[in-house]
């Protein structure tokens, strides 16, 4: 997915894949190529639980904490989305994948840009399946268990959509974070659009202990935000009295995809409020090269003592990213290494499902296609981590097995090969 290196030292943080932004020149112009002469729309696939799934979007503003991306701020301002098994929720719109702020500024810079012409896709149009602002579903005891999603770098909170419904129709309260100035577009309840720094601080980063500096600032802000959410999670007055009593913060989670699996991994050692993390193809260190062992991240160092569950594609395992196998070897806890075959780094996103549908009718060309997503079909990716990755949550945060379906590899999903 990281293509691009207008961004190249903070996306350095992104993909141990083969061709990763550390190796891109400067990002070249989109290509015009064929296309259809509206931008094409897209749909996300609907998720397999008993829940309906409801969605309220949360202003947060952390006054401790001046901006790290633009100095003239004196306080830390995020959005988040959060996902909840609901009731009675036909009667509510379904939220946008992304507001329109933030599909203007996506379509203008993102990851995708070097492969997707710009206005190929109506960002703005596709529909997440949680409703907004549908009533919370009856719970007992001690409420919903609470996952937290943090995008990889560069990206929206947006293109965790998929699995985030999923696991909220799952009886999980989803958090999704928006990492601001980071992403390419950040909408506020008052309109205001935050535009990413990302690529003027990757500019900034011309020498190698820059660069280092840059990834070490990068996955710290991100931490650092994440706990500031847990934070306000805990807090009644920073939530809608909706979600009040509603979350079970005794049995808090987080996943992440590419540098928002590192953060995940890093916000679990950091913090002890998380008790297990997914990183789904994320390099764990401050590194340019994904077999480089310099400039490791304390997750690396230390390890983790509690459940880490690591998914990357074809070629990134515990073997071959220098990270991964320092957090393997000097982690105590439960912990295993899937690789999903025929994936490519964004498999683990939202682009999954979207980018093939810019295919026939976008005219985006198959070798483009291959390149973001792989040659993995993509209901099969998509039934693959919603299996895995919500077999791990009700495994450590709820006490229930799958069926083994962590414990070697298994015939309904061929597609995952175990890496001992």
């Amino acid at each position: 997915m990281i293509t691009g290196a207008a961004a190249v030292a903070a996306l350095a943080l992104a993909s141990p894949a083969s061709g990763s932004a550390a190796k891109a020149g400067p990002r070249s112009a989109p290509k015009a190529g064929p296309r259809s002469a509206k931008p094409v729309r897209m749909t996300l696939p609907a998720p397999t639980g008993p829940h309906q799934v409801g969605v309220t979007h949360l202003h947060l503003v952390d006054g401790t904490r001046r901006d790290p991306w633009v100095a003239s701020r004196p306080y830390r301002e995020l959005m988040v989305s959060v996902r909840h098994p609901a009731r009675a929720a036909d009667g509510h719109p379904l939220a946008p994948h992304m507001l329109p702020g933030e599909a203007a500024a996506f379509d203008d810079w993102s990851n995708f840009s070097e492969d997707i012409a710009k206005g190929l896709a109506d960002w703005g149009a596709t529909r997440t399946h949680a409703h907004l602002d549908a009533p919370v579903a009856r719970h007992a005891g001690r409420g919903f268990p609470v996952v937290l999603y943090s995008p990889g770098a560069a990206d929206p909170r947006a293109l965790g959509s998929t699995l985030a419904d999923e696991l909220a129709s799952h009886g999980y309260v989803v958090v999704s974070i928006d990492h601001t100035y980071e992403a390419p577009g950040v909408q506020f309840p008052d309109g205001r659009v935050a535009h990413t720094r990302l690529p003027e601080e990757a500019g900034k980063a011309q020498r190698p202990e820059q660069v280092v500096a840059l990834l070490k600032k990068l996955t710290a802000v991100r931490v650092a935000d994440t706990r500031f959410v847990l934070d306000e999670l805990a807090r009644p007055a920073a939530l809608p009295r909706s979600l009040r009593g509603v979350l079970d913060l005794r049995a808090v989670g987080m996943f992440g995809q590419s540098g928002g699996g590192f953060t995940a991994a890093q916000a679990m050692h950091d913090d002890l409020r998380i008790k297990a993390a997914v990183n789904m193809d994320g390099v764990m260190g401050y590194t340019r090269r994904d077999d480089d062992p310099a400039n490791p991240s304390t997750v690396g160092t230390d390890g983790l003592d509690r459940p880490l569950l690591l998914m990357g594609m074809e070629g990134d395992d515990h073997h071959t990213v220098a990270s991964w196998k320092a957090v393997w070897e000097h982690s105590s806890g439960w912990h295993r290494d899937l690789t999903l075959t025929g994936a490519a780094h964004a498999s683990f996103t939202d682009a999954q499902s979207l980018v093939p549908q810019l295919a026939g009718e976008g005219g985006l060309s198959r070798k483009t296609v291959e390149k973001l997503v792989g040659t993995v079909a993509p209901d099969r990716s998509v039934a693959v981590q919603r299996a895995y990755v919500t077999a791990f949550f009700d495994r450590w945060l709820r006490g229930r097995q799958q069926g083994g379906l962590l414990d070697g590899p298994s015939a309904r999903f061929p597609e995952v090969r175990f890496v001992w």
